[in-house]
């Protein structure tokens, strides 16, 4: 008897094969299915392939065939790659933390993230894939990295990368930030602590700066006052009669900040003298006496 249809059937779709008279087989072409067959069961597809005669008698292969088994099986790799999101910090970010838990997402809807291949690279130090938090989330992982190492004061660029099971490996993607742990330098240079002046005002000044997170902002009594491209600082601050505490206060863009305080009193009322005796009076020209004066301020 002959050979009357040969099908094939993938994924569950069906396809009737037509004799090729050049060289006897019977063939067909199939578009693959669309998805990766890493997440299957053995990472591939089985093929069944089903053959009837004009008698109706039916021959059915797939691959657990003893022979022609391995032949059965379709490996259908994806082309698209995972997804990195960076989650902290941001772009641009100042920290105050020189060992800061890196938060990312990587994410891949076909194949599958491959978790062994998920890295992180600080600065131009060799990539790490050791020690980093993979935990599970759909189609990937939400991964948590905090250095082994203190960084630096100032600018670092972190770079993330991953590949899915089918090799396609995901466009790098990298974070500049800053590391600020140390708050701005703050020299009050006037008035002194301790002044006591008859003046109703007083000029308060002095430098303020910051290496790694300018620009400075600078307060006296909560009042904003304005910096100098050099970092010079001055204003005149109107005083009470009285103890009068005069709070400097310089803030960084990370919010690290400096206090300093000047204690200056403003004495306005004149001394009181309360009286006067000479000892003795009258004296003798050319000879001592004793004057003695009582005075007090309030």
């Amino acid at each position: 008897m002959a050979v009357k249809t040969v099908q094939a059937i993938i994924n569950g779709v069906t396809t009737t094969l037509t004799l090729n008279s050049a060289t006897g087989k019977y063939e067909a072409t199939i578009t693959a299915p669309p998805k990766s067959s890493y997440p299957l069961d053995n990472h591939y597809y089985p093929v069944t392939v089903k053959a009837t005669d004009e008698a109706g008698n039916v021959t059915t292969v797939d691959p657990s065939h003893a022979t022609l088994g391995n032949s059965l099986k379709l490996f259908v790799k994806e082309k698209t790659a995972p997804t990195l999101t960076w989650t902290y910090p941001g772009a641009n970010a100042l920290i105050t933390n020189n060992k800061p838990k890196f938060e990312w997402t990587v994410t891949d809807d076909d194949s599958g993230v491959n978790p062994d291949t998920i890295g992180i690279t600080i600065d131009s130090n060799s990539k790490v894939t050791s020690g980093i938090t993979k935990t599970p989330i759909t189609n990937g992982y939400k991964c948590t990295y905090t250095p082994t190492n203190a960084l630096g004061e100032g600018s670092h660029t972190v770079k993330i990368d991953a590949t899915d099971y089918d090799g396609n490996a995901a466009t790098q993607k990298s974070v500049t930030f800053k590391v600020d742990t140390v708050p701005p330098t703050l020299n009050v240079t006037t008035p002194a602590d301790g002044t006591i002046t008859n003046k109703s005002t007083i000029t308060v000044s002095g430098t303020t700066n910051d290496a790694t997170s300018s620009p400075v902002t600078l307060t006296i009594n909560g009042q904003s006052v304005t910096v100098a491209s050099n970092g010079t600082f001055s204003k005149e601050v109107t005083l009470s009669e009285g103890p009068n505490p005069i709070v400097v206060k310089a803030t960084d863009s990370a919010g690290k900040y400096t206090t300093i305080t000047r204690n200056v009193v403003l004495d306005t009322a004149k001394p009181e003298i309360v009286s006067v005796t000479m000892t003795p009076n009258p004296v003798d020209g050319g000879k001592t006496f004793i004057i003695s004066v009582e005075a007090s301020d309030a």
